[in-house]
C-alpha cells in the first residue's frame, strides 16, 4: 500500500502526462527500476508538483525550459505533451524554446523546436483519431 502522496503525485502525474504513458510506466516497472518509479512519483509528482505556490502550466513551463536547456529529448517531449495538457498554448511553447535558445544556446533551442514540432504531431494525431 502506498502513502497518500504516493496516491497524490499518482493522480497529478496522470492528468499532466496521460494515463497510457503512466500505466507504461508503472507496468514495465522491474525489480530494478521501481523505487525509481516510487520516487518520482512521490516525491516529484506528489511533493513538488502539489505544492500551492505554482499552477501546474507555471510548472509546466519551468520544466520546458530546464529539461530543453539540460537536453534530455524524450523527457521533453514527454513534459510538452504534459504543458498542452495543462492549457498551455503552441505559442507559449515557442517563446519558452526561444528563451532558452538565447540563454543556453541555439543549438538547444533547434533540438527542442523540432521535439516540439513531433510532439505537436503527436498530439495532433490523436485528436484526429
Amino acid at each position: 500500500m502506498h502513502n497518500e502522496k504516493y496516491q497524490k503525485g499518482l493522480a497529478i502525474r496522470t492528468q499532466v502526462l496521460g494515463e497510457d504513458y503512466v500505466q507504461r510506466s508503472l507496468e514495465n516497472a522491474d525489480e530494478f527500476t521501481q523505487p525509481l518509479q516510487e520516487l518520482v512519483t512521490e516525491y516529484c509528482w506528489g511533493h513538488v508538483w502539489d505544492r500551492k505556490g505554482l499552477s501546474l502550466q507555471e510548472r509546466s513551463m519551468i520544466n520546458l525550459a530546464m529539461i530543453s536547456a539540460l537536453n534530455r529529448p524524450h523527457e521533453l517531449k514527454l513534459h510538452i505533451r504534459g504543458a498542452l495538457r495543462n492549457g498551455l498554448s503552441r505559442e507559449q511553447i515557442r517563446e519558452i524554446l526561444l528563451q532558452v535558445g538565447i540563454y543556453c544556446g541555439i543549438p538547444a533551442a533547434v533540438d527542442s523546436f523540432r521535439i516540439a514540432r513531433e510532439a505537436f504531431a503527436e498530439a495532433d494525431a490523436e485528436t484526429d483519431s
